[in-house]
């Protein structure tokens, strides 16, 4: 199975000769890669909530990078609905017992937009008698209102600081890989962004994005490197 795996691309060529740790480091790293990529909002955390990584689907309806997340509790984000109960949740984390418990939520957006949806919490573990962890899965019901035909000055407010320092990048030429560095993303959770925007504004292109950046007052006129309208470069 190795050897096959080797071949398929799936292991570095020496893991023949890798150590456990090192094995374990590779698998991590891809699992952490396809968990980015989830277009989920998603969350792991430990058994009071506490964050340990967000994927760029759940840091987006907060407008921030999935690192300024962590440690946060994610329970104290969300706020329950009438009706709503983490008792079992407790009970099954207190019980060791995997589960899977939804419960509708509702949070306000990095935007200010009320939100509501329905988190399923699973409850797993590891190894029998290591404390349980919970996985977070959000599933949003109501979708951001599609914007007015004719922009405004008030569609500012829709982007969040990532975004707006996304289409700067993008104006003044950055590729990808070179917004990801600079942001702190993979270039996935770039393209996440890119098109989360395009399905927002109705745009096709990167370069109808920029356009519609400058048009609606996200982006500075007449400055260079471009920036966000809030924060002129000195």
């Amino acid at each position: 199975m190795d050897h096959q795996g080797q071949q398929a691309g799936w292991l570095p060529a020496d893991a023949a000769m890798s150590s456990d740790r090192e094995r374990a480091i590779f698998w991590r790293n891809r699992l952490l890669i396809l968990f980015d990529l989830l277009p989920l909002p998603a969350a792991f955390c430990e058994a009071d909530g506490t964050i340990r990584v967000v994927n760029s689907a759940m840091a987006l309806e907060w407008g921030v990078l999935p690192g300024h997340l962590s440690g946060h509790n994610a329970l104290a984000l969300f706020r329950l609905t009438a009706g709503a109960r983490l008792h079992p949740v407790n009970e099954a984390v207190r019980l060791r017992r995997r589960s899977r418990y939804p419960v509708e939520v509702s949070w306000s957006s990095g935007s200010g937009t009320e939100r509501h949806g329905e988190l399923n919490i699973d409850v797993v573990t590891d190894q029998p008698d290591a404390p349980p962890n919970l996985l977070l899965l959000l599933r949003v019901v109501d979708q951001p209102a599609a914007p007015a035909p004719a922009p405004g000055p008030e569609e500012h407010t829709q982007v969040s600081a990532v975004e707006a320092r996304i289409l700067a990048l993008a104006a003044g030429g950055s590729t990808t890989t070179q917004i990801a560095a600079a942001v702190g993303l993979t270039a996935d959770g770039v393209n996440y962004h890119f098109r989360h925007l395009s399905q927002r504004w109705g745009t096709t292109s990167r370069t109808a994005l920029v356009a519609r950046a400058y048009a609606t007052g996200v982006l500075a006129p007449g400055t260079w490197p471009p920036a966000p309208a809030h924060r002129r470069p000195r």
